[in-house]
């Protein structure tokens, strides 16, 4: 017989379990997650889009993904983007927004992005000019608080996307650490790209132990075997995709998106992606 207390503490986990992206289910093997929705950075499929937005939009919602993060509009306006997404019932939590020269371009870039209808703004890449010195991080921190701070102002949320230089060691921590330290857990969050994690030699579950709830936004995408740890499609290398959102709650997991950097026929590539994901439960 199910009491009151079974069917709330069901409903709670059921709760929790939607809005981390996951869907709970009972199978043969007990009670197991699945993804509820897959996302994908669009700069994995930047050769269609820089041509045909729109058919690339239509072309990803009919593999079967939910959302998409934008890495530039591809000279749209936001009303564009937003009936673009909306005609392709697809949403977009998240965009990916070089660092700014200046604070007047960052707002102009977040009036942008609320317009769209974004929840998150990511700092996504340093080229090499940018990167700080060893002993430069905890100044960068301190940036990426600034821009937080104005796009925390606009009534949206701030990430920084990693690759494998924050890897590197800083004294006895790495350079992502710092930023992880340095910087205020309400106003900046992490968008893990798992793949440069790995192949930078560091472990995500290790991050998500020491610094949980931090990461709401994952890049997934996968990596053949040390030393080479050479890019694939997501299933088709090494990394335990079912521990690592096993660990969701403790990560703060709410929005995956497949990426792939250089594919060979990015379609391909991400319905590849996407079917692994979509049959995985964990």
């Amino acid at each position: 017989m199910t009491t009151r207390r079974d069917f709330l503490t069901t409903l709670g986990a059921a709760l929790g379990a939607s809005a981390l992206g996951c869907h709970r289910s009972v199978a043969a093997g007990g009670d197991t997650l699945t993804l509820g929705r897959v996302g994908i950075q669009l700069y994995t499929v930047r050769s269609l889009t820089s041509k045909d937005l729109e058919g690339t939009l239509a072309s990803l919602a009919g593999i079967g993904f939910k959302e998409v993060e934008f890495a530039g509009y591809f000279g749209r306006t936001p009303a564009q983007i937003r009936s673009a997404l909306t005609t392709n019932s697809l949403t977009s939590p998240s965009v990916h927004i070089p660092l700014p020269a200046s604070d007047d371009s960052w707002k102009k870039s977040l009036d942008d992005a609320k317009a769209v209808g974004h929840e998150w703004v990511v700092v996504p890449w340093l080229d090499a000019s940018q990167r700080p010195t060893s002993d430069g991080w905890g100044k960068f921190a301190d940036r990426l608080t600034a821009l937080a701070t104005m796009a925390q102002a606009r009534g949206l949320k701030f990430a920084y996307h990693n690759h494998d230089f924050e890897l590197v060691k800083v004294g006895s921590a790495t350079a992502l650490d710092v930023l992880l330290t340095q910087t205020d857990p309400k106003l900046v969050d992490i968008e893990m790209d798992l793949y440069w994690v790995v192949k930078g030699g560091g472990d995500p579950l290790d991050f998500f132990k020491r610094y949980p709830t931090r990461f709401p936004l994952l890049h997934v995408k996968d990596a053949t075997a040390a030393p080479e740890r050479t890019m694939v499609d997501v299933g088709r290398g090494t990394i335990d995709f079912r521990k690592i959102f096993a660990q969701a709650k403790q990560s703060g997991q709410k929005h995956i998106y497949v990426e792939h950097d250089n594919p060979a026929d990015p379609l391909l590539s991400a319905t590849t992606s996407f079917k692994h994901l979509a049959a995985l439960n964990f």
